[in-house]
């Protein structure tokens, strides 16, 4: 082209289900319907939480295609530094843009959902993987001309309507492109699929755009703590000795430990918490760190994932409510829930009776029959009453938990943990706030618990090593290490550096 009448350029980054196709050809549409010479190309991406895929539209006046005499030539891929609108459905695909250039301070307008769906490689890490969402929005909002963002999931989910018609509402409503709100719904409605809730959809999030709305949330005066009012008397009991006798810094991860472990097994348990709480409150401690930290990871480790808990939390009715919001279940339909379960040996066994799982542990014949039965997992419909009840009488075992075998290692080593904590703080306390968070190494169940059990093991084994000479620093240093990776790689290395392998 030898004039300089350029094409309008839009990249739309989506997740699989999202309608990025959908909002794609409602642009072309649009163009085509208007006036306008447009073309639009997807790429495809793979292991990315459910595949995310970069549509890319341009559009070009017919008026001026006629002038030069010629069609236009337009390109199949957005280029770094070259798009004039970034259409992203999650905010962390409003990143990615960012980072491959699309998104330009002097050009581009971005347009992106607040909310996140996290990446696999966020949900696996050992520790915890998020991305600082707040990091992510205020990088974004500094490489943008204009940055129009909000919780378009939810307002879509208020719409009984998907994201795209959001987006396509908040393109209209930004401005950005040379066509009014008439044609915009004139282009839903040409689509002939579900026009009502997709135009009750665009309208809000038109409305919203239009009020210049950047994402921050109002200014709220904070909720009033509620006053915990148990009708239980020994759930009460609790409560109310927590109050008594531990500051009001803990009191808050005291509780929640309480409710924890009250719903994990019952008030004796929750008890058993606090009176190894009450002998940490008596350490040397600096503003209720430690006093805090403890609380924290204690009430996670008591409340160890078993078949038991696995069970239980699988087959509540809150789990269930969350699962027919997530899939979108309308009156009439009916979802079914299929578990893979694969328990090993050695989870059973931890799940019995101790004298019965020492017993099947050690056995022949019976142990060869019950690894016969599980070796390839199954398969459980906890949606029929069926399975269900299956799972309902594995979480009953938790009657018997404090008698397996299971119990007996977990509390052999909170003893351990605690009382090297104990001991640490006598002359150091800030290491015994860096000790109490080691728990983190140890979570999950199956092989997760084993490789987490496995680096807790090797920390603790360099922490006698070192002794007192130990800073608080480097035993930070060992934990983020094994918590980088599951192998241990990175552990190992950490170790090496600081001879203590």
């Amino acid at each position: 082209m030898t004039n300089t009448v350029q094409p309008i350029k839009i990249a739309i980054l989506a997740m699989g289900g999202e309608g990025g196709g959908v909002l794609a050809d409602w642009i072309v549409d649009m163009g085509e319907a208007n006036g306008y010479v447009a073309q639009t190309t997807s790429v495809p991406g793979v292991a990315q939480r459910t595949g995310a895929t970069i549509y890319y539209v341009e559009l070009y006046p017919d008026t001026q295609a006629h002038a030069d005499g010629g069609r236009p030539v337009l390109a199949l891929m957005p280029l770094p530094g070259d798009v004039d609108v970034v259409l992203a459905s999650e905010l962390m695909e409003a990143g990615r843009a960012v980072q491959r250039g699309l998104v330009t301070k002097d050009r581009t307008t971005l347009i992106a959902s607040t909310h996140r769906v996290f990446s696999i490689a966020e949900k696996s890490a050992m520790g915890d993987g998020r991305v600082d969402s707040q990091q992510l929005l205020a990088h974004t909002a500094r490489a943008a001309k204009r940055f129009i963002r909000f919780d378009m999931a939810q307002a879509a989910e208020a719409s009984g309507s998907v994201i795209s018609a959001v987006l396509f509402g908040t393109l209209a409503g930004s401005g950005v492109l040379p066509f009014g709100r008439a044609q915009f719904e004139a282009t839903i409605e040409r689509g002939g699929v579900g026009v009502k809730p997709s135009l009750k959809a665009f309208g809000a999030a038109f409305d919203r755009a239009q009020d210049g709305d950047d994402g921050e949330p109002a200014k709220t005066a904070p909720a009033a703590t509620p006053v915990l009012q148990p009708r239980h008397p020994a759930v009460r009991a609790l409560v109310e000795r927590v109050q008594r006798d531990f500051p009001l810094p803990a009191q808050d991860f005291l509780l929640e430990g309480v409710r924890r472990l009250i719903d994990y097994q019952d008030p004796a348990y929750a008890g058993l918490y606090l009176d190894r709480m009450a002998a940490v409150a008596k350490l040397p401690d600096d503003a209720h760190r430690l006093l805090r930290e403890t609380a924290r990871h204690l009430a996670l480790w008591m409340s160890y994932e078993d078949t038991a808990r696995v069970a239980a939390l699988k087959t509540r009715a809150t789990r269930f409510e969350r699962v027919h919001g997530e899939a979108g279940v309308q009156p009439g339909q009916v979802l079914a829930i299929h578990e893979y379960m694969h328990p090993r040996l050695q989870e059973i066994c931890e799940t019995l009776p101790g004298g019965i799982g020492r017993w099947l542990m050690n056995s022949s014949q019976p142990r060869k029959l019950v690894e016969r039965f599980t070796q390839h997992g199954r398969v459980i419909h906890t949606s029929s009453l069926r399975g269900y009840l299956m799972l309902r009488m594995v979480a009953a075992c938790k009657r018997w938990r404090l008698s397996t075998i299971r119990y007996a290692d977990e509390n052999r080593r909170i003893e351990e943990w605690l009382q090297r904590i104990a001991a640490t703080a006598q002359r150091n306390p800030a290491l015994a706030v860096e000790l109490a968070q080691c728990q983190r190494l140890v979570k999950g169940y199956s092989d997760t618990h084993e490789r987490g059990l496995r680096n807790y093991d090797t920390v603790m084994r360099a922490f006698e090593r070192a002794g007192a000479a130990l800073a608080p620093a480097t035993l930070r240093e060992l934990r983020d290490a094994a918590l980088a990776d599951e192998h241990g790689h990175k552990l190992q290395a950490a170790l090496a550096q600081h001879a203590l392998a």
